[in-house]
């Protein structure tokens, strides 16, 4: 179903463009996210539908634009779904489906989708765990990577296990209090 109110794209990149450099970027969340983001390759497609299927079709549309348009040009893409799956649950539940989309069009292996979502939460965890925030976005998102390029940057990185660790550990040192501070300015 369709979300009758008047949605601003614009305001919804500008948001996510924020969460980027201030969280992602500013806390470096992602090591390998700064470079994009400085060379404006990244691509930001607001859905405004909450119907599976359609976001799936677009997603597929996506990954396609990615496969056809060199990374210079174009190295990543975010499906930003501002009306969609208010529930995380839902949405985790969904990146079952997308990962079959991958499957299903031959992409495994060359793209891979990461997520983000205003509510995540890391299993074993309570909601306000401060390391929940490492993948908490001001809008469920499904993000397009390409995998060479993941390749190639986690060969930059001495241990790449340990981003995840190191990222938890600079939620928790921001402390609660600390994260939502950061958030005023998104």
């Amino acid at each position: 179903m369709e979300n009758q109110t008047h949605l601003d794209r614009s305001e919804v990149i500008r948001k996510t463009q924020v969460w980027l450099k201030e969280v992602v970027i500013g806390l470096n969340l992602c090591p390998f996210a700064a470079l994009p983001f400085a060379q404006e390759t990244v691509r930001y497609v607001v859905l405004e539908t909450s119907e599976g299927s359609e976001i799936l079709e677009s997603m597929r549309v996506e990954m396609r634009r990615l496969m056809e348009t060199p990374a210079i040009i174009l190295e990543t893409s975010l499906l930003i779904l501002p009306v969609a799956f208010k529930n995380f649950l839902d949405f985790n539940d969904f990146l079952y489906t997308a990962n079959a989309l991958l499957e299903q069009e031959g992409w495994a292996g060359e793209l891979q989708v990461a997520s983000f979502h205003p509510h995540y939460q890391f299993a074993g965890t309570v909601q306000d765990a401060p390391g929940n925030y490492t993948n908490r976005a001001p809008y469920p998102i499904l993000h397009l990577l390409r995998e060479e390029s993941i390749e190639a940057a986690l060969e930059q990185v001495q241990d790449p296990d340990e981003i995840y660790k190191r990222n938890i550990r600079t939620m928790e040192e921001l402390g609660l209090a600390g994260i939502q501070r950061l958030w005023l300015k998104i």
